[in-house]
């Protein structure tokens, strides 16, 4: 059951987040230009084992921005969730992230671990973890991608960062609905494209807290999505991690294209038993 919008304060910014269905805590943050409806079709595929949390980004549809900090960082989303999170319980819970989602998420880890049981990060886009001469190959493209957002507007970057990402919106569950963009979703990818993006690019993961962490992280990749480098990034976080890298159905964006496989895959890999030390 969905309990409607509520809001809370943090720093700078008022977020605006909803919950849905019972069973333990689990937060979903979306990635791209993604709120708290992108994750709906998950959510509702996972609603009857799990409370599921939806937010939107500080920046992103309800979640509006009431301070003034140039440049956004990855650090802040995180610290938004450490906030939203320790005002509605004081356990672990557990945590998916997609892309950008699972960058805030692995941030997340890596300042405030006791927060979060279990992170599975599906393909974050971690620059820093592609050997060169990739990771200058991977940065140039995104620059590419917001220097045609500054000079030719948002779709002309959006069909870039569409081929980036290696989306496609034919390997599709039949009834996973695609929403054109309106207005809405303009307004969002222009706060993306503006913040989000270069926000990314220069951000760098903290890989000894995350390996220190008593959290579970779970780097997972697209069982469609070989060729693209957020692919390669996951596999050589779980690698940095000592892990397994799991593989999960579809491409980049199957936990919206694909919500029925994929939340059976997340929750068999969040059901999962922590293996013990060696």
């Amino acid at each position: 059951m969905t309990t409607g919008w509520k809001t809370i304060e943090v720093p700078g910014a008022r977020l605006r987040y909803a919950l849905r269905g019972t069973g333990p805590l689990l937060l979903l943050i979306a990635g791209g230009d993604g709120d708290a409806t992108t994750s709906a079709g998950l959510a509702s595929q996972l609603d009857d084992r799990y409370t599921v949390l939806t937010y939107d980004r500080r920046g992103l549809s309800g979640s509006a921005i009431t301070g003034q900090e140039r440049p956004l960082t990855l650090t802040t989303h995180a610290d938004d969730v450490h906030r939203l999170l320790a005002a509605l319980t004081s356990e672990p819970v557990q945590v998916y992230g997609s892309s950008l989602g699972a960058m805030v998420g692995l941030e997340l880890v890596s300042r405030h671990p006791g927060q979060v049981s279990v992170l599975v990060a599906h393909e974050p886009p971690a620059f820093q973890l592609l050997p060169e001469p990739e990771r200058s190959e991977a940065r140039q493209a995104q620059r590419d991608i917001e220097d045609t957002h500054r000079n030719e507007g948002v779709i002309p970057a959006l069909r870039k960062f569409v081929v980036l990402a290696g989306l496609d919106l034919t390997d599709r569950e039949p009834d996973a609905p695609i929403k054109a963009p309106g207005m809405d979703r303009l307004a969002n990818l222009e706060f993306f494209l503006s913040n989000d993006a270069p926000a990314v690019r220069r951000h760098e993961l903290d890989i000894p807290a995350l390996k220190a962490a008593s959290t579970r992280v779970v780097a997972a990749a697209g069982a469609t999505s070989a060729r693209i480098w957020p692919h390669r990034c996951a596999r050589l976080l779980a690698e940095a991690l000592g892990a397994p890298c799991v593989e999960f159905p579809g491409g980049h964006n199957a936990g919206v294209l694909r919500p029925r496989a994929f939340a059976a895959r997340l929750h068999e890999t969040l059901a999962r038993e922590r293996p013990l030390p060696a």
